[in-house]
């Protein structure tokens, strides 16, 4: 008991800076508060992860909270947020890959595999989505949001920001799972959370920055892909469509998962 408690103890000292800290600082406080030498793979590892993408979702949904309530004009209003929040998201990205990079070695320990070019292939192999999702963000949006755009469109980096609202619900799934309670009401509940939000701020998203475009310029939402730059409409295509995959994902989760419970009641 003294040993568990001892543990207890040590992992809420690691997990209170990351409350406390900037964005920016998480990598560091990774390494310095969570060393690899007393995580017990494989559960341990991730309730820490979960816990910090939860974090930066929170603060990044609360920061395109308010700057879409402060921007008026869609297209030439301005917040600060809109700009200075990248550079927190840039390190989180950064520290998000090698995060997923940790917890897929820590699932192949078992086969007594170090830190090598072939655990690192199969990394990129099972998360090449999710990789060059986070490619896409740092070497694409990120450019874009702080330089080609220039001074405009502030609100829709806002709603970019809002996307992250499901993060929260789409961890705790995850922690339930590592903890075996796919059967408890919480995780039903959660699940039903997860893709209320997901179809709302990652999906339904995108047909709102478009209305509220033509709500500003008297178009309806039919007649604004038209009157947009087309590579706008590529851009967004090429943001929602995994969206869309990642979503039809969670409704088969959930269609099996409910679809099992008839037959655990009859059992």
């Amino acid at each position: 008991r003294a040993e568990g408690g001892k543990g207890g103890r040590q992992e809420a000292r690691g997990l209170l800076p990351w409350c406390l800290a900037p964005p920016r600082r998480w990598p560091e406080l990774w390494a310095l508060c969570c060393p690899l030498d007393w995580i017990p793979p494989p559960f341990s590892f991730l309730p820490h992860v979960r816990l910090v993408s939860s974090v930066q979702a929170v603060l990044a949904t609360g920061s395109g909270i308010i700057i879409i309530r402060s921007c008026s004009d869609v297209i030439t209003d301005r917040h600060w947020l809109a700009r200075e929040y990248v550079w927190f998201l840039i390190p989180y990205m950064v520290y998000d890959s090698y995060a997923m990079y940790l917890c897929e070695w820590y699932r192949t320990r078992d086969q007594n595999r170090g830190h090598s070019l072939a655990t690192f292939r199969n990394f990129l192999c099972k998360n090449r989505l999710m990789i060059t999702h986070h490619a896409v963000i740092l070497f694409v949006l990120v450019p874009v949001a702080q330089r080609l755009r220039g001074d405009l469109g502030d609100f829709f980096v806002g709603c970019i920001f809002m996307a992250e609202l499901s993060t929260p619900f789409v961890s705790l799934g995850r922690v339930l799972i590592q903890l075996k309670q796919q059967h408890t009401l919480l995780y039903k509940v959660n699940g039903i959370l997860t893709l209320t939000t997901f179809l709302s701020c990652r999906i339904l998203l995108f047909p709102f920055m478009y209305w509220s475009y033509g709500q500003q310029q008297g178009l309806s939402l039919l007649q604004v892909p038209s009157r947009i730059p087309f590579y706008c409409n590529v851009a967004n295509g090429f943001l929602i469509a995994p969206q869309i995959y990642w979503f039809s994902l969670l409704c088969k989760k959930a269609t099996r998962l409910f679809d099992s419970l008839p037959g655990k009641k009859d059992g």
